[in-house]
């Protein structure tokens, strides 16, 4: 599967929609696309990671760059992440937990639940 990224909104939140894998090669095209909504004045951010199949340090850099990008912003910053996907669940999820950064992200099965503006419990 070659690297996508399409963006979409949804309500007052961008959506940029990321598919293959986020790497070395296709971690700048992220960055620059976050770096793109941030510019138009868009700061409520969904990643939907759902259709990446992997994800290196470089990737992972581009997600924690975004956060604080985000953040700077007073914006949201909010990753699709399905427990269940490809075969035992998002290989992002796995490479996050396993790096220790996943609880820096507020992270969500799909779509709907990202955007639904019910505050996240504390």
């Amino acid at each position: 599967m070659a690297f996508k990224v399409t963006d979409d909104e949804q309500g007052e939140w961008s959506v940029l929609r990321v598919a293959g894998e986020l790497d070395l090669v296709t971690s700048p095209v992220l960055r620059q696309r976050v770096h793109d909504v941030v510019a138009q004045g868009r700061h409520d951010l969904v990643l939907d990671l759902s259709e990446v199949f992997f994800c290196d340090s470089s990737g992972v850099g581009v997600l924690i760059a975004a956060r604080r990008l985000i953040r700077s912003c007073q914006g949201r910053l909010r990753l699709i992440l399905p427990a269940r996907g490809a075969v035992d669940g998002s290989h992002v999820n796995r490479v996050l937990g396993a790096l220790g950064v996943r609880r820096l992200f507020d992270v969500y099965a799909d779509l709907a639940a990202a955007v639904d503006d019910e505050p996240l419990s504390a």
